[in-house]
């Protein structure tokens, strides 16, 4: 074993020792650099967790996607949608201050995965491919970077993680042709410091996986989820998303590095490592998004956890770089070999499997408990392809098959053997957290809120939010008292019908009142086709995409052929599966007026 890493990773035990003392509650998206998401908080346990109950909530938005984590500091709950960024009181839901980005893209939307915290300053992507710093205190933007074109499709949805005044941040846009990235910035000027394409080119390490090699160009390899960092040997591990296009593998033959890979890179320098590549070659968007787990056993031996898109729990020894086991945690039927202009079935379809809230360690029983989603998609060939840039092009069509639900599983962490499973009604994105209380939080995209049994994975305790559950969930102390907070309501692909307006709840031990209900968002103050605009981008773009084409079978582009506009009203009012029902709960008659007429006579 590495000496220097047995020493730096005392110091580490150290550092997060002095840290919990000092009561940070909720630091990073995952509670940690390690992505153990594990809390050492135990006030809840097995014996009251049923008493758990609403303090307050509030709504942080209007109807769109949720999927952001919680960062907790002090008093404090940072969080936001695409276009919002909120500081709110930790015990009250009160909002402290409250940032909206502005940009000149009126359709600029789609979903964020959260925010990083650092000295006193909270970093996140936007909407229009830009990385930014707010003082936590008050809000004010302190830079700005533009390090995404959204002309070619990038785009900058993925949590920023800050480590030692830098901030790393991946770029997106797999679907759309574009090159993914990851970048390091100086957390205090936000200039660049370096840059490692997630897709090798000319004499990169893996370039020669793209056996056609200017197919590189627009091969994908997102980065648009979390990352996870060893601060004690300075690895950075870097989730990777699929190749482009989709279907078409005869179009980029070879095993396409780094798509499909959690790349370890130098935290300093930025240089590669090593790589684990899950599903080379890949036509079913296997894709990674979660932030892995790091951790250590008995005898020092290190331990890499990936959960995927694949639908499978992975593990790697981190010195061998052997795989371990590899574990199904949702429903596989691994049976097409190559896409074909026939319609074919495939589990877990295109957004299946674990998505960007991974795995969680739960240090009590050894365990890794993980959220998967249970969806099959039917895929077709298509005839041809073109690129054209910053357009979604997935070679073919991709649509639901069936209905989805979710699972809740927990592993052995060392042997990736089941130790208990729940099926839950609805797909299962939201955050897990095991706790020292025995007790782990998370909840489904039905809105339900659970409680389990971390050793036995019996249900303690669940409370329908009222909102589907896409986002951060997170436990945190303040004064001697342990609360849970988790994001709650989501529009987007993964909302599979079940939606909600976006809201943080928090919930303690006996709270005796009746809960605070507040709403943080301002009226719109657009009509007509204006507001028609700004609503398909808040509510409709994270599904159709903002040229309105993302869902091939679905594509907004052309439905003033296929529709006249009282057929294409009835059909937002009326929805057909997998399309959310928003009137007139979330949307009402105008609303749905509004933006029907943009579509008809904007996106055509």
């Amino acid at each position: 074993m590495n000496k220097t890493r047995i020493l730096l990773a005392t110091s580490c035990l150290l550092v997060s020792s002095l840290s919990t003392a000092q009561n940070v509650q909720w630091p990073t998206y995952n509670n940690g650099y390690d992505g153990q998401r594990f809390s050492p908080l135990k006030q809840i346990d097995t014996s009251n967790v049923a008493q758990l109950g609403e303090v307050c909530r509030v709504q942080v938005d209007g109807p769109t996607s949720f999927h952001a984590g919680l960062v907790v500091s002090g008093n404090t709950i940072y969080t936001g949608t695409a276009r919002e960024t909120y500081a709110l009181d930790a015990q009250s839901c009160a909002v402290k201050w409250k940032y909206t980005w502005q940009t000149q893209d009126a359709l600029c939307g789609g979903g964020n995965r959260g925010f990083a915290l650092l000295n006193n300053r909270l970093f996140r992507g936007t909407c229009d491919g830009h990385l930014i710093a707010l003082d936590a205190s008050n809000g004010t933007l302190l830079w700005q970077n533009l390090i995404a074109v959204t002309g070619l499709g990038e785009s900058t949805p993925g949590a920023p993680l800050a480590w030692q005044n830098t901030v790393y941040m991946g770029v997106a846009g797999s679907d759309l042709g574009a090159r993914g990235r990851v970048m390091a910035f100086d957390a205090i000027s936000g200039h660049e410091l370096w840059r490692f394409n997630t897709i090798p080119m000319g004499n990169d390490v893996g370039a020669e996986t793209w056996e056609k090699p200017e197919t590189a160009k627009t091969g994908g390899g997102g980065v648009w989820g979390v990352m996870t960092l060893d601060i004690s040997t300075r690895e950075l591990f870097v989730p990777v998303g699929n190749p482009w296009p989709d279907l078409v593998t005869g179009y980029r033959p070879g095993d396409n590095l780094f798509t499909n890979s959690i790349v370890v890179l130098d935290a300093l320098t930025g240089e590669l490592k090593w790589w684990h590549q899950v599903a080379p070659a890949d036509f079913k968007d296997l894709d990674l998004a979660a932030a892995p787990v790091i951790f250590r056993t008995e005898g020092a031996r290190d331990y890499l956890i990936i959960g995927g898109k694949d639908g499978y729990v992975t593990g790697v020894d981190r010195d061998t770089h052997k795989q371990l086991f590899r574990t199904a945690v949702t429903t596989v039927e691994d049976i097409v070999k190559a896409p074909t202009k026939e319609k074919q079935r495939l589990c877990p379809g295109y957004a299946g499997g674990v998505e960007w809230n991974g795995p969680a360690l739960d240090k009590l029983n050894n365990n890794v408990i993980v959220g998967a989603v249970d969806v099959c998609f039917l895929v077709k060939l298509a005839d041809n392809f073109t690129y054209k840039p910053g357009q979604v092009e997935f070679g073919g069509s991709i649509e639901p098959d069936g209905e989805s639900s979710g699972w809740i599983t927990a592993l052995d962490s060392t042997t990736g053997n089941i130790k208990w499973q729940h099926h839950a009604e609805k797909p299962v994105v939201a955050g897990v957290t095991p706790t020292a209380g025995g007790v782990t939080f998370t909840g489904d995209l039905s809105g339900t809120f659970f409680a389990f049994d971390s050793a036995s994975g019996k249900i303690l305790h669940k409370v329908n939010t009222g909102g589907a559950m896409a986002g951060g969930v997170v436990t945190y102390e303040i004064n001697g008292k342990q609360y849970v907070a988790f994001a709650s309501g989501n529009i987007s692909r993964n909302a599979f019908g079940d939606v909600g307006l976006p809201s943080v709840v928090i919930m303690t031990l006996n709270p005796g009142v009746a809960p605070t209900k507040l709403d943080a968002t301002t009226a719109a103050t657009e009509s007509g086709i204006a507001n028609g605009r700004r609503l398909f981008s808040q509510v409709c773009s994270s599904c159709h995409g903002v040229d309105g084409n993302l869902m091939s079978e679905h594509k907004l582009g052309s439905l003033s052929k296929r529709m006249n506009l009282d057929a294409a009203l009835n059909a937002v009012k009326n929805p057909k599966a997998p399309m959310p029902k928003l009137w007139p709960e979330l949307l009402n008659e105008q609303s749905v007026q509004d933006v029907v007429q943009f579509v008809m006579s904007e996106l055509q």
